[in-house]
């Protein structure tokens, strides 16, 4: 039995996440090398698989400046850090596990996936919803024909109210030029489920949003620039009180992020927090944030036969993703955070609830266990022994990503486009 090795290029929640369960499967994986900015992160891999201190690296320019020394590259790093470590990796002839989105542009996409192609290596990208029990379960009952040709879906991201001031107002994807559009930086999930889903290629896309609320006219009047400031009047009362949020909450995944851990390894004290809040974006006001990506959006797509398909991106809510599909024989209606679907058929004239397998991981945290599922059949995937539906390899994966990118032209550009023209323009091939 061929086991892997593996290095890990980013650290973090992402990197960690898939550098612990490869950790769980020891016959398969053996992690040789980590690069991370942060030592406390690269200290947690070490430790992990007890590394050397020559296996452990400050940033992936160190790592990829050596000669390859394993049969595959995690690379975990933020958005703005994917293109040119990917393009590295794959020169020197790794496999890459490479997470979403791709990188930042399309045409970055799109150069990542030729040179894959080019040079002969596999890139499994870490569309992880679809290993997911909940999201398996839905396929399994489009691929059975219980509901027949799908002919519409409905797909909700409800991001929450909370999750958005945190990620994408105050936190590391606030700013598209930065990073990716909202499109990108969280619906690439979404966008990939429903072409998954239906099957079939896109063929055209619209797109409506905008950020109305997370703006300086509609902060409180009298508010501080910066939450952590105090003395502001609707401070007892504002759900995004940094002070509340942050501090006073310890039952709180955000609080890593505000003492810059990042990790599940790691829980910063209220000082590092405090500390956290005084000097970066997480102790601005939510209305002076300096950020730019929309707050609602919504993108119409059709598909080849003509298959429609519906996403709702938008921060005022919970919390959750929603999905409806309508086939030719049936309705299908599923909240990811329940345990069962419901199911109309219309033959029957009857509904039922189709329970779906239990993770102990949310569908935010570990995405509903779709994180050791991507692990678990990426060695099948390498092997040649793949017998699944779940895997997206680059090619699939930038596809569904220019769903995005067109979508977001149009949504600029108040245009319908044309999702293969828009690819070819770009040189994918």
């Amino acid at each position: 039995m061929k086991k892997y090795s593996v290095i890990i290029i980013g650290a973090g929640g992402r990197g960690t996440d898939y550098a612990r369960y490869m950790k769980m499967m020891p016959e398969k994986f053996q992690v040789v090398g980590v690069a991370d900015t942060i030592k406390e992160r690269r200290e947690n891999i070490k430790n992990m698989f007890g590394l050397k201190e020559n296996e452990c690296y400050k940033s992936w320019v160190d790592i990829l400046s050596k000669p390859k020394m394993a049969d595959i590259a995690v690379i975990a790093t933020m958005d703005d850090v994917h293109y040119k470590p990917a393009m590295k990796a794959n020169e020197l002839g790794y496999n890459l596990l490479l997470e979403k989105p791709v990188a930042q542009t399309a045409q970055e996409c799109i150069d990542i996936a030729n040179a894959a192609k080019e040079k002969g290596v596999e890139v499994l990208v870490c569309h992880v919803l679809r290993y997911a029990p909940f999201f398996k379960k839905v396929k399994d009952i489009v691929m059975n024909g219980m509901i027949g040709e799908v002919m519409s879906v409905l797909q909700v991201e409800a991001v929450g109210h909370l999750h958005q001031s945190h990620s994408y107002v105050r936190g590391d994807w606030h700013r598209e030029d930065e990073t990716t559009p909202m499109l990108l930086a969280k619906c690439c999930h979404d966008i990939d489920i429903i072409q998954w889903l239906i099957d079939k290629p896109c063929k055209k896309v619209s797109s409506f949003g905008e950020l109305s609320h997370f703006k300086p006219e509609n902060a409180p009047a009298g508010a501080p620039k910066r939450c952590i400031d105090g003395d502001c009047p609707a401070g007892d009362t504002c759900p995004y009180n940094c002070r509340k949020l942050y501090v006073d909450d310890h039952d709180n995944w955000m609080r890593r992020a505000v003492g810059r851990g990042f990790s599940k390894e790691f829980m910063p004290t209220d000082e590092e927090v405090i500390e956290g809040l005084v000097y970066t974006n997480f102790g601005s006001c939510v209305y002076y944030a300096n950020n730019d990506v929309v707050d609602h959006q919504v993108v119409n797509m059709e598909f080849e036969g003509g298959a429609t398909a519906s996403l709702t991106m938008n921060a005022f809510n919970k919390g959750g993703r929603y999905i409806r599909i309508f086939g030719t024989k049936g309705e299908l209606y599923a909240n990811a955070s329940d345990t069962e679907i419901t199911l109309f058929t219309f033959d029957k004239k009857e509904t039922q609830k189709i329970q779906v397998e239990e993770t102990e991981e949310s569908i935010a945290g570990g995405h509903g266990g779709g994180d050791f599922g991507i692990v678990e059949e990426l060695y099948d995937y390498l092997n040649g022994n793949y017998k699944g539906y779940c895997a997206a390899n680059i090619d699939i994966s930038v596809k569904n990503h220019l769903i995005g990118f067109a979508a977001e032209k149009a949504r600029c550009k108040n245009t319908v486009e044309n999702v293969e023209t828009f690819g070819k323009k770009l040189g994918f091939k």
